[in-house]
C-alpha cells in the first residue's frame, strides 16, 4: 500500500494532505524520514510527528467511515493543524479522526462536510463533477441587475476568469449565488471587483446536502440517501 493511502485510510487526512505532511518531513517509516510515493510493507511502522499511526479496525456491522455536515460558525478555521487556534477538528471534537472536505473562509459561516475517508475527498472536489455550492450573501451596497449579471458571467480572480454561475436578488443588499468552483475567497473577491464588500456569507448547500435546520456549531451525520447521491459511483462508504 502507498504511504499516503495508508495515512488517508487511518482517517488522518486526504491523500493530497498526506503528501504535504510527507514532504514537510513530519512522517517517518521505521523511524526513518519518509519520501513521497513510498510503498509500505505489512510490518512497517508509520508515525506522524513521532506519534505511531495504526490502521483503523472496524467492528462488523458498522460503517467504516464518518461523514458529517457541520454548520461552521464565523471564527473557526478549516484546517487540521492542531497548532492553529480555533481549528475545525478541535471545534467538532469528534471521537474519530476527521478532516474537512474543501474549505470555508474563517470569516464565513455555514455548511461544510467532514469525513474520515480520505479516498473520496478528491472525487467530491474534482472540478469536472461540477458540485454546486449555494450561498446567501449580504453586502454593503444596494444589489442591482448589472451587479448580478456581472457576477454570473464571470470575474477575474487569482489570474483567471471564474466560471459562469447563477445569481438572484434576496433583498436590497442581499443575493443568492450558486457556484461550481471553490477558489480561495472567491465570492468576496468577485464582489470586490464591482466595488462591493461582503458583510456576511452563509453557505446553505453543497450538492444535494442542505444545511437545513442546523444552527451554528451543530452537526449531523449524513444520511445514506445523501451519500448515495454525493458518491454515486462508490459503494464502499
Amino acid at each position: 500500500m502507498r504511504l499516503n493511502k495508508f495515512i488517508s485510510d487511518a482517517g488522518v487526512c486526504s491523500r493530497r494532505e498526506a503528501d504535504r505532511l510527507i514532504a514537510a518531513g513530519r512522517v517517518t517509516v521505521n523511524r526513518e524520514r519518509a519520501r513521497i510515493g513510498a510503498e509500505l510493507a505489512e510490518d512497517d511502522a508509520v508515525a506522524i510527528d513521532g506519534e505511531p499511526l495504526r490502521p483503523r479496525t472496524v467492528a462488523r456491522g458498522k460503517k467504516q467511515h464518518v461523514y458529517i455536515a457541520l454548520y461552521k460558525p464565523v471564527g473557526v478555521t478549516c484546517t487540521t493543524e492542531s497548532s492553529v487556534k480555533g481549528n475545525i477538528v478541535d471545534f467538532v471534537g469528534h471521537e474519530r479522526r476527521i478532516f474537512p472536505i474543501g474549505r470555508l473562509d474563517k470569516e464565513s459561516e455555514g455548511l461544510i462536510l467532514l469525513t474520515s475517508n480520505g479516498d473520496i475527498v478528491n472525487e467530491i472536489l474534482r472540478a469536472e463533477n461540477k458540485l454546486e455550492k449555494e450561498y446567501l450573501v449580504a453586502v454593503n451596497h444596494d444589489v442591482n441587475d448589472a451587479f448580478l449579471r456581472g457576477m454570473a458571467r464571470g470575474v477575474p480572480v487569482h489570474g483567471q476568469m471564474t466560471l459562469p454561475c447563477r445569481t438572484s436578488k434576496l433583498g436590497p443588499m442581499g443575493f443568492r449565488i450558486t457556484l461550481v468552483q471553490g477558489l480561495n475567497r472567491q465570492i468576496r473577491l468577485m464582489a470586490a471587483h464591482f466595488g462591493y464588500r461582503v458583510k456576511r456569507l452563509v453557505r446553505v448547500r453543497i450538492g444535494n446536502v442542505q444545511a437545513g435546520h442546523l444552527k451554528p456549531g451543530q452537526w449531523r451525520n449524513l444520511t445514506d440517501a445523501e451519500l448515495h447521491k454525493l458518491l454515486p459511483t462508490r459503494t464502499d462508504w
